[in-house]
């Protein structure tokens, strides 16, 4: 593992709003990767970029320390200035050998995420990884590094806990909306239009929920959310008189007292008796607790969804020993084969120079005699020198392989 290198700007370290500034513009990004290539004579990188991170995975003999990752990234030419460069020089990680691996399985296992257990940067980095193979950035000793990433990852999210619970309230949310069994058809009404919102009312669409009505205090945003979901917008003061019926609300707003009160939740019922469903993940609560004793409702509040999503993390904490174990036993597993894959490759040179000793010898050091023996002697000749030519190169690949076999089990 002595080439891998990894230089790695997180949150862990730096602030979020700043790590934007490390980030390559995807219009220049393969040029000035095989800029970085070319000029530090690095064989194989590959670059990744995420709301949470930026990092330089390479397969490298240099040396690989603060003054280095300096030189790096001012090669880049993304106008960092030297305050800035002296704040991520001072937050840089570096990892090296084992330890870069160890890195970079934790972080696809998403152990070194924000948010433990979030899949998506596993599809991150491998996303991050084919762009720069495509681009030629890329070759096989990353290639075996990135097939490990994937095995492990997989074993993770496959054998533990640790992604199983939601841990969002939007999620969580959708999951109760989900156990009620509602038709797609179900009439819903949105009150407010900011990303809560936008986020569950996303989770809706995707399951095929279509009948949708939005209101807020901004129209224009309600009318970009209704856009979007290709249902209808109002101003919040018309929710007072909105006499179309409806199926379930989904509310989170910023108001300091409650939105939906007795009087107007009767209106919205506009005659219907049937149990409805309230959805309020607002803080505090936009539902008055008089609809609640008044009127027969599904009650799906944000006070509860933060306390599942707390337990559910502690949970997921909790499967972080399972995790390490798989990611320990996939190292153990990769060193010896990244080992004989490294003889294999040195041992690929075996045949060809075999080739060209026996080429040589028959056309030049031995060419007098060669020419004086007939056709039946040249025949046998011929048939010795293929015989030995296919022994000289299987040999020396067998004993090889016996040795490494050998010294791994010593």
């Amino acid at each position: 593992m002595k080439y891998l290198k990894i230089i790695a700007f997180t949150h862990k370290q730096i602030e979020l709003k700043e790590l934007g500034k490390l980030v390559i513009c995807q219009e220049n990004l393969t040029p000035k990767l095989q800029q970085l290539k070319a000029e530090f004579q690095i064989p194989e990188l590959f670059y990744l970029a995420t709301c949470n991170r930026v990092e330089f995975v390479m397969a490298t003999s240099h040396a690989v320390d603060k003054d280095f990752t300096e030189k790096f990234i001012e090669a880049l030419q993304i106008g960092i200035c030297d305050g800035y460069m002296k704040a991520f020089l001072s937050g840089v990680s570096i990892y090296q050998d084992q330890e870069a691996l160890n890195h970079l399985l934790r972080m696809s296992c998403s152990l070194e995420s924000l948010i433990v257990g979030e899949k998506e940067i596993l599809a991150q980095v491998r996303k991050a990884y084919e762009s720069c193979k495509e681009a030629g950035l890329t070759g096989d000793y990353l290639r075996m590094v990135m097939s490990r990433v994937v095995k492990t990852a997989k074993e993770v999210y496959t054998d533990t806990l640790i992604a199983r619970k939601p841990i969002s309230v939007v999620s969580l949310a959708y999951r109760k909306l989900k156990d009620l069994k509602l038709c797609t058809n179900a009439r819903v009404l949105i009150i407010g239009a900011g990303e809560t919102n936008r986020n569950i009312s996303k989770y809706l669409q995707k399951h095929k929920f279509s009948n949708f009505s939005v209101f807020n205090r901004t129209l224009s945003k309600a009318q970009a959310l209704a856009a979007d979901l290709g249902g209808e917008a109002f101003d919040l003061h018309e929710l007072k008189n909105f006499n179309q019926g409806f199926d379930v609300i989904i509310t989170c707003t910023s108001a300091v007292s409650p939105i939906i009160t007795p009087e107007i939740y009767s209106t919205l019922l506009n005659g219907e008796t049937n149990k409805k469903t309230i959805v309020d993940l607002a803080i505090p609560n936009d539902t008055a607790p008089e609809v609640l004793e008044q009127f027969p409702v599904n009650f799906i509040e944000v006070h509860s969804l933060n306390e599942v999503a707390k337990n559910n993390l502690q949970e997921r904490y909790q499967e972080l020993v399972h995790a390490e174990r798989i990611i320990e036993n996939n190292i153990g597993e990769f060193l010896p084969l990244l080992k004989q894959r490294q003889i294999e490759l040195a041992m690929r040179q075996v045949p060809e120079k075999i080739k060209e000793i026996r080429h040589r010898a028959l056309n030049s050091v031995f060419a007098d005699e060669v020419e004086t023996l007939d056709v039946q002697s040249r025949e046998v000749l011929e048939k010795i020198m293929d015989y030995m030519e296919k022994k000289y190169i299987s040999v020396p690949m067998v004993m090889a392989k016996e040795i490494f076999v050998n010294n791994t089990h010593n």
